[in-house]
């Protein structure tokens, strides 16, 4: 129960000080007059002035409320390390059983775990949700478990108590980091991008070593070693070996004595971009078609197209003398024999032999297909004949045998079950509903994969693989017909561009490929094969763990699953003869950035509320009351604010001057004063 004196006055308090005013001037007024009544004037004024200010005397009936203590421990992945977790079990457990011993004292234990995604760790975030849901006034102070490494240090947060972090981890911790920068999200294939690497030694490090193996390789390829200096930027270039994501991955062997290996391996990821196509058109005669493919190659801004027609050939003798003539020379030596390695297409419009290029030069075409290059074959009826390229060394990697049967009549083109799967002519617009061609090579022994089919089903178009390079066999010089809307026309340019791009081994449509995609921890899987069925996905993650991830049909040829990764960093991914890679977040996540115990995140925090930061390799510091506002820590102790906050259970207030008091006493004083001045 406590008591005290409030007022409520009855008038405004600007008015009520106008009304004192009053009241001065006029007592003044009587003293100088000499009055006798003054002095009983003044108390009747006093005693009403008294009346107008209320005064009362409250009584509260308050019950008090326990102090709170937050005690708050971090379970985040770099307390794990080094004896952390026990370090922070043990403090825990002896700073609880000290508060709970304590008079009209609560604990609210919190624990922070590792943030969402690669947020990191979020101590001060975990603070704020709980002082909203506390009293601010009953907070007497905050304890903090951790080794310092907090990521969200820089939130704003009013503490109402001192705070104290309680560090874990020991002086001699040491660990060694890689880090990996500048790297862009594409590259060009074939040019070097430089990444800067630097590997530090973080702590009290062993001296005198200044040489670090880096193990490196991509697409999980197997690694290279290198020395390396620490402590020192590299500029390393990098050169993406192929199109598409392009997985490299760096890393340090786990050196003796060091914290943890979490944060000796960067992941990068790269995608591989051509920056030119370079592509050599060779057109046996001019026809309708040429321009064709001309018109294709050309609107691609990516394409660099060297084009010939063969308008001369060596055989024509009409007496024109060569000077004369307008046309330029066919460089053969020159393209066929020094240059040929800087194409990556080399396309044959119906052409045929007449000497132009020699079988030496065609049989360097045939090596140059079997070291990784292309040719796509545009056949014509003199693909039929006895001077066709398949009757040159170029023949060993044609895909099919010419019959010498040349079909003249119309009928439409029809994409085969097994196109139907394949990336060139799956999905095509307006499949089923296309102008028809009027004229077929007749090939037989097809070698490969048949994905369009023509006159009573014979091979259309033929793609195969000669050891490292690619194939292609048109056996028609009719596709111009859908260009030129010849019957309601057709896919014409879709299905040239895709054919070009599958023998320039763009990635999105190889036929057989494994692609995995990845969104913070989920990945999604990709199958794309020409069988019917295809196996679970192995998926091996950083640990060494396999887990097989089974694959449902979701288009002809396309199989889809889907996987959540436990942790993050580098996975491999195998179905069959596929291979692939990929990370699921950064390989070394922030947890693993800075392992060293340090409280220099949180301590202008600390240092504000008067608090302080303790190791507790150093011993389990005491607790102490102190008042607010004075110093909250020293050696060996921590103190927290006792705020002796109370729950007001009732008020009563009683007026000390009644209303038929202050008539009586203010009636009696004037009365007494008027008798007085009368009898004078």
């Amino acid at each position: 129960m406590t008591t005290t004196l409030v007022y409520d006055p009855l008038i405004p308090f600007s008015l009520l000080i106008v009304v004192t005013i009053i009241a001065l001037i006029g007592l003044i007024l009587a003293i100088l007059r000499g009055l006798n009544g003054w002095a009983l004037r003044g108390a009747a004024a006093a005693v009403v002035l008294g009346a107008l200010a209320n005064p009362s005397y409250q009584q509260e009936d308050r019950a008090p409320l326990s102090d709170i203590v937050l005690l708050v421990e971090d379970e985040s992945a770099s307390q794990k390390l080094g004896g952390r977790a026990a370090q922070t079990s043990d403090a825990a457990q002896a700073l609880a059983a000290q508060i709970t011993a304590r008079p009209n004292t609560e604990i609210r234990r919190i624990t922070v775990p590792d943030g969402m995604g690669d947020a990191g760790t979020q101590v001060m975030t975990a603070i704020t949700d709980a002082l909203a849901e506390e009293p601010q006034a009953r907070i007497a102070g905050i304890l903090a478990i951790s080794d310092g490494r907090v990521h969200d240090a820089d939130l704003p947060v009013d503490l109402p108590a001192p705070m104290h972090l309680l560090m874990t981890g020991k002086e001699a911790d040491w660990d060694r980091r890689l880090t990996v920068s500048n790297a862009p999200a594409f590259a060009i294939i074939g040019e070097a991008v430089t990444l800067t690497l630097r590997i530090d030694d973080l702590g009290n490090a062993p001296a005198g070593e200044t040489l670090a193996p880096l193990d490196i390789s991509i697409d999980g390829e197997p690694a290279q070693t290198f020395r390396v200096p620490i402590g020192q930027d590299l500029e390393l270039p990098v050169t993406l070996p192929h199109g598409g994501r392009n997985v490299i991955r760096f890393s340090l062997p786990e050196a003796d004595g060091e914290l943890t290996d979490r944060n000796n391996a960067a992941l990068i990821q790269m995608n591989g971009v051509r920056d030119r196509l370079r592509v050599l058109l060779v057109s046996g005669e001019p026809h309708p078609g040429g321009r064709t493919w001309r018109n294709l190659l050309k609107s691609d801004s990516s394409v660099d197209l060297v084009h010939f027609t063969i308008l001369r050939p060596p055989e024509k003798q009409d007496g024109v003398p060569v000077t004369e003539l307008s046309l330029i020379a066919f460089p053969t030596r020159e393209l066929f024999m020094e240059k040929i390695e800087d194409f990556d297409l080399i396309i044959f419009d119906r052409y045929q032999r007449r000497g132009i290029l020699p079988a030496l030069y065609l049989d360097n075409v045939a090596n140059y297909v079997r070291q990784g290059g292309a040719v796509l074959v545009a056949a014509g009826p003199d693909f039929a004949t006895a001077d066709s390229i398949y009757r040159s060394p170029l023949g060993a990697v044609i895909p099919a045998t010419p019959t010498a049967r040349v079909l003249e009549e119309p009928y439409s083109p029809t994409v085969t079950d097994l196109g139907q799967r394949h990336p060139v002519t799956t999905n095509l617009p307006d499949n089923g509903d296309w102008g028809r061609w009027l004229r077929q090579i007749d090939v037989a022994e097809p070698q490969g994969n048949v994905v369009m089919e023509g006159i009573d089903g014979r091979p259309l178009l033929v793609l195969n693989r000669v050891e490292e390079g690619r194939v292609a066999l048109l056996a028609s010089d009719h596709a111009w017909l859908w260009s030129r809307g010849y019957e309601g026309g057709g896919p014409q340019l879709e299905l040239l561009r895709r054919l070009a791009h599958w023998m320039m081994k763009e990635p999105e449509l190889e036929e057989e490929a494994l692609v995995a995609t990845a969104e913070g921890q989920s990945m999604r899987i990709t199958r794309r094969t020409l069988g019917e069925t295809v196996p679970p996905v192995t998926v091996t993650g950083p640990d060494g763990s396999t887990v097989e991830v089974p694959l449902t049909e979701s288009a002809d040829g396309v199989f889809d699953g889907a996987f959540e990764g436990p942790e993050m960093g580098l996975y491999r991914l195998d179905n069959g003869d596929q291979t692939s890679v990929i990370g699921l977040g950064p390989a070394a996540p922030r947890e693993f950035v800075e392992t060293i115990a340090s409280g220099d995140a949180l301590a202008p925090l600390v240092t504000s509320v008067r608090g302080g930061v303790a190791r507790l390799e150093d011993g389990l510091p005491r607790l102490r009351n102190v008042r607010a506002g004075r110093p909250a820590a020293g050696r060996g102790w921590v103190g927290i604010t006792p705020r002796g906050a109370y729950e007001t259970r009732d008020i009563r207030q009683t007026a000390i001057l009644p209303g038929w008091l202050v008539l009586l006493l203010s009636a009696a004083l004037i009365t007494a004063a008027w008798l007085r001045e009368g009898r004078r």
